[in-house]
């Protein structure tokens, strides 16, 4: 494999001309888009659009006028064809914890639940997944077990489990669970899921309908491209709708809001899951990712992530050998989302030395080094330059220069 080759597969790749609609700086590889992705050059105009025109000349009846109101619903039915879902399906709110934590309230006061008494999860899921169900739990008298799990949780679904919190795509290893298989599962059993998508959504294929998905939450600010903090997604299949009561009964959730009723009376379908007042602005980030990437067909991005991650793969393998790097993501594509990790003893200056050079991924304790590969903006040469800089790093022992010792705030 050399860089020509790199090259003739960007001459060749479908996806090439997504590139130039993303704003990425000169002389950077940004190989971090499952953290935070990279920034839509329609974006910006956008916004502004939103603050001069709508905000700044319509002012509140922009509500109406520019139809702030139904923006929730609206990219929810955007994402919804982007992740296999129907219309009404989805709704853009609030972040992914508050979302984790109104379906999981919701489905452990069920009655159907009185005698089940396990919430299960992996033991490597994303923290703050395991944090609002130990909160929840305590809010609910501790009545229920949090059983944490190593690797693939199929075998521990059986029927005392209430509800299973699963992410679809492991944020450290980037491993691919089969979402049709353990739904499935699921059912034998009489137990829910609730689906994280936040490293799936908008880097694999996700079939929430076809797969028999009731229940999942995800970010909008990785793969779907929505900016910092971008509101998060919820839900719900519309058989499961009527009877999802969600516990946080805010004034957006009401079927009439403008009444300003004294006593709540839930909205009809997924607007129930709304709170407070929408975020238009951040919204309208989220919007713009989504609708870029619904230009986009899956297949072919799926296509050329496995291409992208194979390839950093083959190159890590063949020019950094020797200098201590272990995979962490699964070797079989199938098995994998969107990103690739290395475990190594010195991650974390290695990761800071890699990023001095203009090759941006992350670390993530304790000794992982990940790799996000956004097929709309990230080339086959990136792929090649960057493992070139990290041979450097490791043959020149760069990395072990006093400043990339140094932890920041943010990993």
């Amino acid at each position: 494999m050399s860089r020509q080759d790199c090259e003739r597969a960007d001459r060749d790749d479908p996806l090439a001309g997504f590139r130039s609609r993303f704003s990425l700086p000169e002389g950077v590889i940004y190989l971090d888009g499952n953290s935070l992705g990279a920034l839509p050059v329609a974006t910006a105009e956008r916004i502004a659009k939103t603050v001069s025109d709508e905000w700044g000349q319509a002012l509140i009846r922009a509500w109406n006028s520019h139809d702030w109101v139904n923006q929730p619903g609206r990219v929810g039915d955007k994402l919804a064809r982007l992740l296999g879902a129907a219309a009404g399906e989805i709704i853009v709110a609030d972040s992914t914890s508050l979302n984790l934590f109104k379906l999981l309230s919701a489905l452990l006061t069920r009655p159907l639940n009185a005698d089940r008494n396990v919430i299960l999860s992996e033991r490597g899921n994303f923290p703050t997944d395991l944090y609002i169900a130990q909160g929840l739990n305590h809010l609910l008298g501790g009545r229920f077990e949090l059983k944490l799990v190593e690797g693939d949780p199929s075998d521990a679904l059986d029927r005392s489990i209430a509800v299973a919190i699963i992410t679809q795509v492991d944020y450290r290893s980037g491993r691919l669970l089969d979402m049709a298989a353990l739904n499935a599962r699921a059912r034998e059993v009489g137990a829910s899921i609730i689906w994280d998508l936040s490293h799936s959504g908008g880097a694999v294929p996700v079939q929430l309908g076809e797969d028999g998905a009731e229940y999942a939450v995800g970010c909008g600010y990785k793969y779907l491209n929505g900016g910092p903090g971008a509101p998060a997604f919820l839900y719900v299949r519309s058989d499961r709708q009527a009877s999802t009561r969600q516990p946080l009964t805010g004034w957006f959730g009401h079927a009439a809001p403008f009444d300003f009723a004294t006593d709540y009376r839930p909205a009809a379908g997924i607007d129930q899951m709304l709170v407070g007042t929408p975020s238009v602005l951040a919204s309208t980030a989220l919007e713009c990712g989504v609708d870029l990437m619904l230009q986009a067909d899956m297949s072919v991005l799926r296509a050329k992530s496995v291409a992208l991650t194979e390839r950093f793969i083959q190159l890590v393998g063949s020019r950094c050998a020797g200098h201590g790097f272990e995979l962490a993501s699964p070797r079989e594509y199938s098995q994998r989302g969107s990103q690739v990790s290395f475990r190594h003893e010195h991650a974390w200056p290695i990761m800071q030395a890699l990023i001095e050079r203009g090759v941006i991924g992350d670390f993530r304790k304790p000794d992982y080094v990940r790799f996000g590969f956004a097929p709309l903006y990230v080339r086959h040469v990136d792929v090649w330059d960057a493992v070139e800089s990290l041979k450097n790093i490791m043959d020149s022992g760069a990395w072990r220069e006093a400043r990339f010792q140094k932890l920041n705030a943010v990993t």
